[in-house]
């Protein structure tokens, strides 16, 4: 590994590498890549050429509709390595989404860090676009739908779903089926609170 470092590929009588030994050389240095790509693009250099690639849109364009394919930016989620790909950013929506080239899928969102499109836009102002006003109308048969209609059926469908039962009298304890069939066929409920205090009075 170091000599393939040091540039001293030419040395005779070196053993070359494992074929386990060439994937890991293989992997550190495209991991060290990366993460010396993420501190590239936010250096002045690095900044000026992704402002050429962001003009001729090579990042891609939102998917959303109401951007009307405005240019994205590459992000990171994480500046942690192996948490996740890289994703796009749109500063006309402020979301971000999965790019559509399988390729761009599987790199590392580290190589591009969380940092980068914002410092971008804040380098660049000239570049920042008034936010998207317009927002996607559910309509049914042209009459567009109310925001309530969705939870007023879900709060029917809980109603429907409630036992069908006698409102309690409040003052009173409700008396159970199982307690009534003990009592005597000649006796008779218990008066309210207020019945009883009225007929005390009259007597």
């Amino acid at each position: 590994y170091q000599r393939r470092v040091h540039g001293d590929l030419e040395s005779p009588g070196e053993e070359d590498l494992t074929d386990e030994q060439q994937q890991m050389v293989e992997s550190a240095a495209e991991t060290l890549y990366g993460l010396i790509h993420a501190r590239f693009i936010l250096t002045n250099r690095g900044m000026k050429l992704m402002e050429e690639k962001y003009k001729n849109v090579a990042f891609g364009r939102c998917p959303r509709v109401m951007c009307s394919g405005h240019s994205v930016l590459p992000v990171g989620q994480s500046d942690v390595m192996r948490e996740a790909s890289v994703k796009i950013f749109c500063g006309k929506c402020d979301d971000i989404y999965y790019p559509r080239s399988s390729r761009h899928k599987s790199l590392d969102g580290a190589f591009w860090g969380t940092t980068f499109p914002h410092l971008f836009l804040m380098t660049f102002p000239d570049l920042v676009v008034p936010k998207s006003r317009y927002t996607y109308v559910p309509k049914i048969y042209g009459f567009r739908v109310h925001n309530t209609a969705v939870t007023n059926k879900s709060d029917d469908d809980k109603d429907q779903q409630k036992p069908v039962g006698a409102t309690p009298i409040p003052g009173m304890n409700p008396i159970s089926s199982s307690a009534l069939s003990t009592l005597p066929a000649n006796s008779t409920l218990p008066s309210p609170p207020q019945q009883q205090r009225t007929e005390q009075q009259q007597t």
